[in-house]
């Protein structure tokens, strides 16, 4: 990341909690990458080399922690896309790729979004859902124009993670990671049901699924305090994933697009990047890179994880490198 002095860059101690991109980004070509920092939303229009504040035009007076960042396109357009921050008291939403905001509030108290996700049919159902720090899970049909909360059956309403399933117009399946673990719904985020870690009560800090979920039913819980678990039955039940090898918290886990031919794993464990490629079964570290040595806060793959594919990393000390 090059240094600035401008208060509207990120200075290097400004965590980073995830990235987003505009379609079809490639490193290569023409895009915008997103990054969700602790005193905002930042864009990069050089693949991450330099960064800037994406809120200009709200006229902000102090920074605005933006912990959740989230894309939708159907289109492989670099220019037709929708962006939504997860802000304290709600959603921001931008349709020309972060230039300008429709502010979304949620009411007051004003509560934290911690997480976000959209539905994978959101072109015809307009479902998003957002998880707040202690106010459950919010939920909008109407693409972000109006929100109501959804709690029934969550018992626990510090949510830190959300996924949803790739199938969700079939099955209608989203998955909450909370601090004490995993609540399931499959109606579509309208009700849930609590599933009984085999490691107890733990904050579940991430959570992937498969992306052929409708086949193999695969579903990972990144924990606080015990390692990796995985479900093959769509997050009914759980089993620890290589105790021996994952210890600590498993803060991103990110799954091969291809993996039914490449069953390869990323995840994010403390501050270091591990790979499998064999389902989880056997552990090592990801690359050779002194950068790495540095602590990583966030990761982002959109091309995978690859021998040859350039990973985006947010370090803990608030730099970006792209690691090729």
């Amino acid at each position: 990341m090059a240094s600035s002095s401008s208060s509207d860059r990120p200075q290097s101690d400004d965590l980073i909690y995830a990235f987003g991109a505009s379609p079809g980004f490639d490193f290569a070509s023409p895009g915008i990458l997103f990054a969700a920092r602790v005193s905002g939303l930042y864009r990069s229009f050089d693949a991450g080399k330099t960064w800037k504040l994406a809120y200009d035009s709200l006229g902000l007076q102090e920074s605005l922690p933006t912990p959740a960042v989230a894309v939708f396109s159907n289109s492989k357009s670099k220019e037709q896309f929708e962006v939504f921050a997860g802000v304290s008291g709600g959603v921001l939403h931008s349709i020309d790729g972060g230039e300008n905001w429709q502010i979304m509030r949620f009411g007051s108290p004003p509560p934290v979004v911690s997480a976000l996700i959209i539905s994978p049919n959101y072109v015809e159902d307009g479902i998003l859902l957002a998880g707040t720090v202690e106010d459950g899970v919010f939920r909008s049909a109407d693409r972000g124009s109006r929100w109501t909360a959804w709690n029934f059956g969550l018992l626990d309403l510090q949510v830190i993670s959300l996924a949803v399933s790739p199938n969700f117009t079939e099955d209608e399946t989203i998955l909450v990671g909370t601090d004490s673990g995993v609540f399931r719904s499959t109606n579509g985020g309208r009700a849930w049901r609590e599933v009984h870690l085999p490691v107890g009560y733990d904050p579940v800090l991430s959570l992937g699924i498969s992306p052929h979920f409708g086949a193999d039913r695969l579903v990972w819980a990144g924990t606080e305090a015990n390692g990796l678990l995985v479900s093959s039955d769509e997050g009914e039940s759980w089993e620890q994933v290589a105790i021996d090898q994952i210890r600590g918290p498993v803060n991103a886990i990110l799954v091969s697009p291809e993996f039914i031919r490449n069953p390869d794993l990323l995840i994010l464990q403390g501050e270091k990047l591990l790979i499998s490629h064999d389902r989880g079964q056997s552990w090592g570290k990801w690359r050779e890179n002194p950068i790495l040595e540095q602590g990583v806060a966030a990761v982002f793959a959109p091309l995978g994880f690859g021998p040859q594919a350039p990973v985006l990393v947010g370090l803990s000390n608030g730099r970006t490198v792209t690691v090729r």
